[in-house]
């Protein structure tokens, strides 16, 4: 790989020696482009190129634009006979520091662009941030994928080859416009994207050259462009990518492994646009990318359609679905569950408090609490128990322990984090509920605390430990794992449920068991007993309420055959790994 480096500037005095000085060090080829800067800026570079003898200073008689500097550039270095350009902008934005890692990234993917993906610290202007999440909601559109991050970074590592082979055969924008378009244009020609974590700060005396209107109204018309082209000059990739969104790739997998479908970027901006302008600016993002996620999440939405058959089969004329159930019923679903979102939210912000919660039964747990006793609660993925827990945080009276299966929600984990820190306290991650996680749990309980254990989904780690149960007509595979936990605890167990209801959320608390604990010799039986009136009473509340349902995914699916798979998967696995030792 030969690799040069290509740095645009306009007028930027106060920091392009700074950045020269930086780049010294990596003794790389540069071709710095002077876009018709005014005289003393002219003969500072002119300077800085006498200066350094590996910089190559390329002179614009008049102002053109950043992108027809970058394209000078990188057409220069490719004519010179370099496979790779490294874009560096001249305004000091950049952590330098980066580069080494972007030569390594792109020696060992030599055919894609590696581009930063900005961790942008206070000094970021606010207007700027979110006007970069339209951009990003644009570009996703365009691409029909989440796969470029960030289109607006002006760091990164062109391939040459590619990247010529574009400007011969289309017209970029030579502005601001150009960063976007150049990404977009060569994703479509087959172009991977690689993105890598950058620092990106803007300095104080920085000098920013974005003409507010004229760049907006330049990029409003490029994302014009881009889209129309995608449509009317991509078919057989538009096509080729529905077809591919369409097939039901999870159809196999276990519910745990299935990855968390929307980018931390993705969902970070429905957060984002939540703080800046409430619901109403949060719904009218997020509405257009659920439709989106269930256009193409095929998985989802048949899983979603099953469980409302279920529910319709078993009341016809059940007020909330139509008969039969149609694809308006699991859009409505998928709303709902944007809906669910934004109100963990609105909690974890203490933006919903208590008494805005219906909770009859709430001294039967107080009063457990009170006497200094723990307790376990058994709960499900229907409605919204994260509501009542960010309440007991807030209140700072309740400690509440919950059980974690799965990292499928990290992305949102992360988000709600940074909306308040407190959003991750006592969450308690494992892969099984294993004889360590017994301990830990009987030193809270022990404490007066609360567990809190999901009884309605299996552990892929732990397939076939399960109880086979009548749930909504058809026979449901229910984990074992957690009824023995709450046996061996030896504490008094709840059910609880949280839902919306009439408006408002309604929580069900009901006593379920003084203790699950008993002789080893009917422990078979007492398990069975246990998740037979679980079922019973979750069927109750999901006829109740069928779009606060969050489990989509196939919930009657033979766990036996999440074993087979899994077991093909490990023996994949085992045998990759051995050949990868063999290699080595």
């Amino acid at each position: 790989m030969r690799l040069a480096l290509v740095v645009p500037n306009y007028n930027h005095r106060g920091a392009i020696e700074r950045t020269l000085e930086a780049l010294a060090d990596y003794q790389l080829p540069c071709y710095l482009v002077n876009d018709g800067s005014d005289d003393e800026t002219r003969f500072l570079l002119i300077k800085l190129a006498e200066k350094y003898d590996w910089v190559t200073l390329i002179h614009h008689p008049y102002n053109r634009g950043k992108g027809a500097a970058v394209m000078t550039g990188l057409r220069r270095a490719y004519a010179d006979g370099f496979t790779h350009a490294l874009q560096v902008d001249a305004d000091g934005q950049h952590d330098l520091d980066d580069i080494p890692a972007m030569i390594e990234r792109a020696k060992s993917a030599p055919e894609a662009l590696i581009s930063g993906l900005p961790q942008y610290d206070e000094s970021v202007p606010k207007g700027r941030l979110y006007g970069r999440y339209i951009t990003h909601f644009w570009v996703w559109i365009e691409t029909l994928s989440f796969d470029i991050k960030d289109s607006m970074c002006g760091f990164r590592i062109y391939p040459l080859a590619a990247t010529e082979k574009l400007f011969l055969s289309h017209s970029l924008g030579e502005r601001m416009d150009f960063d976007i378009e150049v990404l977009v244009r060569l994703y479509w020609q087959g172009v991977t994207i690689i993105h890598l974590p950058t620092r990106v700060i803007y300095p104080e005396d920085g000098v920013s050259h974005f003409q507010g209107l004229k760049d907006n109204v330049r990029i409003s018309l490029m994302h014009s462009k881009l889209f129309f082209g995608m449509l009317s000059r991509q078919p057989k990739r538009l096509l080729n990518k529905v077809k591919q969104l369409f097939v039901a790739s999870n159809k196999n997998k276990h519910w745990s492994n299935m990855s968390e479908r929307g980018s931390y970027w993705g969902i970070k901006l429905i957060a984002d646009s939540y703080r800046l302008g409430g619901h109403w600016l949060c719904r009218a993002i997020m509405y257009p990318v659920i439709v989106y996620f269930f256009i193409t999440g095929s998985t989802a939405r048949a899983a979603s359609k099953q469980f409302l058959t279920h529910v319709q089969q078993q009341q016809p004329n059940h007020p909330q679905l139509n008969n039969p159930v149609s694809w308006y019923d699991s859009l409505k679903h998928f709303f709902a569950f944007g809906n669910a979102a934004l109100d963990r939210i609105d909690a974890w912000c203490d933006r919903i408090k208590l008494d805005q919660v219906d909770f009859p039964n709430r001294e039967m747990l107080a009063n457990e609490l009170a006497a200094g006793n723990g307790a376990v609660l058994l709960v499900s993925h229907l409605g919204n128990l994260e509501l009542c827990r960010a309440i007991s945080i807030h209140q700072r009276k309740v400690k509440v322990n919950v059980m974690v299966l799965t990292e499928n929600a990290e992305n949102f984990n992360r988000v709600l984090k940074q909306l308040n820190p407190d959003s991750a306290l006592n969450l308690i991650q494992v892969t099984e509920l294993g004889p360590s996680t017994s301990m830990l749990l009987q030193q809270k309980v022990d404490n007066g605390e609360l567990v809190v254990i999901a009884g309605d989904r299996t552990s892929s780690q732990t397939a076939g430990r399960v109880v086979y149960q009548d749930f909504l007509g058809e026979p449901a595979p229910f984990p074992q794992g957690p009824f023995i936990l709450a046996g061996l605890l030896d504490c008094p167990v709840y059910t609880m449920f949280c839902l919306r209801q009439n408006g408002r959320y309604h929580v069900h608390l009901e006593h379920f068991a003084d203790t699950l604990k008993g002789p080893r010799a009917g422990r078979a039986q007492r398990i069975e007993q246990a998740v037979t009136e679980f079922s019973t009473r979750l069927a109750q509340h999901a006829l109740s309420e069928p779009l606060q349902w969050f489990n989509f995914y196939d919930f009657w699916r033979k766990d036996e055959q999440t074993q087979r798979t899994n077991a093909n998967t490990s023996d994949c696995s085992n045998s990759c790994n051995s050949k990868g030792q063999a290699s080595k």
